[in-house]
């Protein structure tokens, strides 16, 4: 017969949840309801942030050979506490998670308007398409109209270019700091161009002065993908400013990799108003109305206006002044996101000095001779203070990436090639390659496929430890060190 538990016995199992948790929630004579909802759900998110800090936030002392990742999420019990909050409320959509974001976020880049999105692809999508709407005029991007940008970084940055008929002008890029070689602008320029759209390379601002001056003298739109930097500074125009904004548009992404996180996610950012009306469309389905989930009427006009050629009158929510999409994030993503945002300088700070720690690390010491004859180390753009999303290296002649590379994965340590290394290579670009049509490169690629073919770069994501960027300087020693690393 199957064992039948007596009550004491479940008196005992409770009395280790109370010695466990240090608290008497458990007892038997409560039930939800003699509880207020309010109450439940102190007990749930206690438990959650309890939870938290016994089974996610505990870190064993790091042991050399243990795999360290390029980038990982950064987070505590708060962020896991936000997260159940959002959902227990179920709204699930954007809600008041999402406008405290945009908000909060708003006031950390200081500019007016912040779009939040599901991932900074979508930032990067909306950000361009902002700029082919009717509303903005002449200035408007067409199909046929040029954008200067460059090959060497990840493909979101152009595929809306591409996707929308629009022609990309590729132009090269400089070695070390890996961003637009901006003395090939003025040749890239055409009087089709109408937008420079260009990110700054893990971390490293690309030369904001040269760049603004260009767009501000033919009167060109300027986009920063931000995706890779969000933290960077750039003194210009007498003050130091975050990089993403500067230009007309910044974009930002969230993935677990970047900077901070809420699983996916991105914003995209203005000070223009009529960019900011034109994302916001964009992003809610092309639709002219600007009232959000829940809301109706909130200018007054929803039934007594006329737009196209729709009768007097039509209900003003199903109005579409774009051919749009659906962008939004979770009101979920965005409680995540609350929480990273109010220790987000702590995770700026620990990448700059994680990226010191290993630059400083490289150079000194034995086997610092073998690294300055065998690489090329990065260094930040001139009037720039970089959040760095990486560790960017170049392997000089003689040394191969590739045995440098997998040298580093045997002993645990993550590398990552710096995205897609010449674009325009790639399968992608097979037929618009074959047919000769579709972008224009300026001047040629020679850094470019310098990088895809000797480049790669580690992390010093905040998560990091001194242990682990020192085992990462020594290993690199030691490879360089290494006749198996050298090209043959």
């Amino acid at each position: 017969m199957p064992k039948r538990f007596k009550l004491t016995d479940r008196r005992a199992e409770f009395a280790m949840l109370h010695a466990f948790l240090g608290k008497e929630r458990f007892g038997m004579e409560e039930n939800m309801e003699q509880k207020t909802q309010q109450q439940a759900k102190d007990e749930i998110l206690q438990l959650v942030k309890e939870y938290c800090t016994t089974y996610h936030n505990v870190r064993k002392p790091f042991e050399e050979g243990q795999r360290i990742p390029y980038a990982s999420r950064v987070y505590d019990s708060a962020e896991m506490v936000n997260l159940v909050d959002s959902a227990l409320e179920f709204w699930l959509t954007a809600g008041r998670y999402t406008d405290e974001f945009e908000k909060k976020f708003s006031q950390y880049l200081g500019v007016k308007f912040c779009s939040l999105v599901n991932s900074g692809s979508s930032a990067n999508l909306l950000a361009f398409m902002a700029l082919t709407s009717p509303l903005l005029g002449d200035k408007r991007i067409e199909r046929g109209d040029e954008v200067i940008t460059v090959a060497a970084g990840f493909p979101t940055t152009v595929a809306p270019i591409i996707q929308y008929g629009a022609v990309p002008v590729f132009v090269d890029v400089t070695i070390p700091q890996y961003n637009i070689d901006v003395s090939m602008l003025e040749e890239a320029l055409s009087e089709k161009t109408k937008a420079v759209m260009i990110a700054h390379t893990l971390g490293n601002p690309f030369d904001l002065r040269a760049v603004s001056d260009f767009c501000r003298n033919h009167d060109l739109w300027l986009v920063e993908d931000n995706c890779d930097a969000l933290g960077s500074e750039y003194f210009i125009d007498g003050k130091m400013k975050l990089t993403g904004t500067v230009g007309d548009i910044g974009t930002s992404s969230f993935y677990p990799p970047h900077h901070m996180t809420m699983g996916e996610g991105g914003a995209v950012y203005t000070d223009n108003p009529l960019l900011h009306k034109c994302i916001r469309s964009f992003r809610d389905w092309g639709r002219d109305c600007v009232c959000p989930s829940g809301r109706d009427n909130l200018c007054g006009h929803r039934f007594d206006r006329q737009y196209g050629e729709l009768p007097l009158g039509y209900d003003h929510k199903y109005v579409y002044s774009h051919f749009g999409y659906n962008l939004k994030a979770t009101d979920m993503q965005a409680a995540v996101g609350c929480a990273q945002l109010a220790k987000f300088s702590s995770f700026v700070e620990r990448r700059r000095h994680n990226f010191d720690r290993l630059k400083a690390a490289l150079l000194s010491g034995e086997g610092a001779e073998c690294i300055a004859n065998g690489l090329i180390l990065p260094e930040a753009c001139e009037h720039s203070n970089p959040s760095w999303f990486g560790f960017l290296i170049t392997c000089r002649e003689g040394v191969s990436r590739n045995r440098v590379v997998q040298y580093m994965e045997d002993r645990g340590i993550q590398t990552r090639m710096l995205f897609a290394g010449n674009l325009t290579k790639h399968p992608c670009f097979d037929e618009m390659r074959a047919s000769g049509e579709g972008y224009r490169v300026v001047g040629g690629l020679a850094n470019t496929d310098r990088i895809m073919e000797d480049t790669f770069w580690i992390g010093v994501y905040p998560g990091m430890t001194d242990e682990m960027i020192d085992y990462m300087a020594k290993t690199l020693k030691d490879a360089l060190q290494s006749d198996h690393c050298l090209r043959k």
